[in-house]
């Protein structure tokens, strides 16, 4: 083994032990490459290491940092962060998703699992409109676990059911992950929110079909509610009206990308405009409800900015070692072939999801692999959205499953860890099926983007 891939490995070994210390990522990622920049000049200079290696990382090299990251600040694509996530915390404030609970209720009511069928449509309409889980997590908690919990629905099952309906929006467009990944590979952020829509509605169909699976099934899990009131004319012209402004924000937002009339870029700016618009005309528009929003919105767009600068420093450094080089003979010297290679992939991203973030994920990882994958001829639109499912899991899996923290921040007293572990565990093999079906069945993901270029 060469001295540079040692150095390689140790960087990202000490990457993976120092998050364990609860530092910020940002100053984990940006103090490596200095830390690794520092140790790289210092062996080239004063000892013969790198004599006869092709590698070497020095200060010249790396002051390259100061023009990639204006590349990352000038990038118009990233603008649509904000965008997205001013228009999630916004819906969140309006008022709207309390008012698709009550009535989606007593239209479902009648259905055994119907409370956690509620929750599960809700929660895809929340994910089409908003892409923010911490909000989606906490609004679905407060909202449908006292419901539930009063129905005397199964802790464990409520949970579950809350926590993986409430990650669907970090897939179904549009979501601020898609948005990173398409800037990290260079690929269209149009194709893949085209290619992630199915995928992302057959997950949802799938945990409805596993709820009414399991209330059909199992009496004690989801017992039909007492006292139902009868399905009137009134109350389906209800649920129609409730459902109207999300799909209307919806139908702005996605239907103007995808009939290419705005730039993804574009879109989100109608988006946070609308969502601004359905706080006022449901009266919850006010200056404070405003400024909170604003303020939240710039924490989290700084939070994500900062790992993505450091990730910047720390993925050029990892580069000027032979990291790339090392990915690329690692895994196509594995002796399974190109398919086994998608699989280790995909294996390996899986267990990274129990210890680090999405954020981490796609900003170190995905760059990685990604032309090692493109290399081997697989389209990387469905090898991107497949990776996108992938790491949905590590929202649910111990112990840094943050959908598991927000979800015990705020649910009712009664529920323990013990709970939300048991229950998000069907869930996560529920994840992984809809991982196997997008890798057997490639059209999943590549069909709509090929009837939209078709015409």
């Amino acid at each position: 083994m060469e001295f540079n891939e040692i150095l390689c490995i140790s960087m990202f070994a000490a990457f993976i032990a120092l998050l364990f210390t609860g530092f910020p990522v940002a100053w984990i990622l940006g103090g490596l490459a200095v830390a690794f920049t520092a140790l790289g000049w210092y062996l080239s200079a004063y000892t013969d290491l790198f004599a006869n290696s092709f590698y070497s990382v020095d200060w010249a090299y790396s002051s390259a940092t100061v023009d990639r990251i204006w590349d990352v600040m000038h990038n118009w694509v990233l603008v649509a962060l904000p965008m997205f996530v001013f228009m999630g915390l916004m819906l969140d404030r309006s008022g709207l998703a309390s008012k698709l609970l009550t009535d989606f209720a007593k239209l479902f009511g009648r259905v055994k699992g119907g409370l956690a069928v509620t929750i599960a449509l809700i929660g895809i309409l929340l994910a089409a409109s908003t892409g923010i889980i911490g909000a989606s997590v906490v609004l679905l908690s407060v909202l449908g676990l006292p419901v539930m919990m009063q129905a005397k629905y199964s802790k464990s099952f409520a949970s579950g059911v809350v926590c993986s309906v409430g990650t669907l929006g970090i897939l179904i467009p549009p979501s601020i992950m898609l948005v990173l990944m398409a800037d990290r590979l260079a690929i269209s952020v149009g194709d893949l929110f085209l290619g992630a829509l199915i995928p992302g509605v057959l997950l949802g169909s799938i945990y409805i079909i596993y709820i009414l699976v399991v209330a059909n099934f199992s009496k004690d899990m989801a017992p039909r509610p007492d006292n139902v009131e009868p399905i009137t004319g009134k109350l389906v012209w209800n649920v129609f009206l409730a459902v109207l402004p999300p799909a209307g924000l919806i139908l702005a937002v996605l239907g103007s990308i995808f009939a290419g009339i705005a730039t993804p870029t574009e879109a989100s700016g109608v988006g946070a405009f609308g969502a601004l618009l359905l706080a006022f005309f449901s009266g919850k528009l006010n200056w404070q409800v405003l400024k909170d929003v604003c303020r939240e919105t710039t924490k989290t767009t700084a939070f994500i900015f900062a790992i993505f600068l450091g990730a910047t420093a720390f993925s050029l450094v990892f580069r000027g070692l032979g990291g790339d080089e090392l990915i690329e003979g690692a895994l196509l010297g594995l002796p399974f072939g190109p398919t086994g290679i998608i699989i280790t992939i995909l294996a390996f991203t899986f267990l990274l999801g129990f210890f680090l973030d999405w954020i981490e994920i796609t900003l170190i990882i995905l760059p990685l692999v990604g032309p090692v994958v493109a290399g081997l001829g697989f389209d990387l639109v469905w090898f991107t959205v497949l990776f996108a499912v992938c790491l949905q899991t590590s929202f649910l899996t111990p112990p840094v499953g943050f959908a598991l923290f927000y979800l015990k921040g705020t649910a009712p007293e009664g529920i323990s860890v013990k709970h939300i572990y048991a229950g998000v565990l069907p869930f996560i093999g529920l994840q992984l099926l809809g991982l196997v079906l997008v890798f057997v069945f490639k059209d999943l993901v590549t069909w709509l983007p090929s009837i939209a270029y078709s015409n």
